[in-house]
């Protein structure tokens, strides 16, 4: 069996750190065409030029940007086969003390702009009646979440939302959507939060494993391998799916 993305033409919207660097890393691997955004430049092009890829920068809070990305796809390539939607905003705010402008701040990035750049992906698959695929990067959160995620859990609860309306809106499109929840995942961006907002010391991770179920937390490797499998044909006909992928089991009472 040959790679999994031979050959095809796939954006990582937030690619440059983190569960989207994971996610280039792997469809790279597996014969994909990769173009990655971010808003860092040197670490954007740093990263590209270490895997083979190509970098954009966006700003993908402006929803024009989040368009651009895919178009300037469709430029180069001549068409969008695989969109992946990873960038992400998980700065913390509770009902009570979220400002208007942190929570329409998570509205740009979590929502409006995975938003805009399939709706421009879409387009581009309609333009050519080709099939293609979407993975949502969402977050187990999704379903309720902690009370300092207030604006977050909003945000990707709508993407959720809204990965299942684009996949019932276009499944006659061939054109498959669905979404991965990932559960608490070891990325430098959460070291970061963790260390801003949680106090944390430099042996958080080990902490966090001994309270984890696997022993472990989530791996960014096995994120993006999974991902890889739901861009590819062989997750046959799978749409508007929204994966739980944790350790933690939603209903599950000790």
């Amino acid at each position: 069996m040959g790679p999994l993305l031979q050959d095809k033409v796939v954006l990582v919207n937030g690619g440059s750190q983190g569960v989207g660097a994971g996610i280039v890393r792997a469809a790279v691997r597996e014969g994909a065409h990769v173009v990655l955004t971010g808003r860092r430049i040197e670490i954007g092009e740093k990263f590209a030029a270490d895997t083979g890829t190509t970098f954009v920068r966006a700003d993908l809070r402006d929803p024009e940007q989040a368009r651009g990305s895919v178009e300037n796809v469709v430029d180069h390539y001549g068409r969008i086969d695989c969109l992946v939607n990873a960038a992400g905003l998980t700065s913390r705010g509770t009902l009570v003390d979220t400002t208007p402008e942190l929570f329409d701040e998570h509205i740009a990035v979590n929502l409006r702009a995975p938003f805009f750049a399939m709706q421009a992906a879409v387009r581009d698959m309609l333009d050519r009646e080709a099939p293609g695929t979407v993975v949502n990067i969402i977050t187990s959160s999704s379903h309720g979440g902690q009370p300092f995620l207030a604006p977050y859990v909003s945000a990707k609860a709508g993407l959720a939302g809204l990965t299942r309306n684009a996949a019932h809106a276009h499944r006659w499109d061939r054109i498959r959507i669905n979404g991965l929840n990932i559960g608490w995942t070891d990325t430098e961006g959460e070291d970061a939060i963790q260390r801003a907002f949680h106090g944390a010391g430099d042996d958080w991770r080990e902490k966090a494993a001994e309270s984890a179920p696997m022993g472990k937390l989530g791996q960014v490797d096995e994120i993006a391998d999974f991902v890889v499998f739901l861009l590819s044909d062989r997750s046959g006909v799978v749409t508007g799916s929204v994966i739980d992928w944790d350790q933690i089991v939603l209903g599950g009472l000790d």
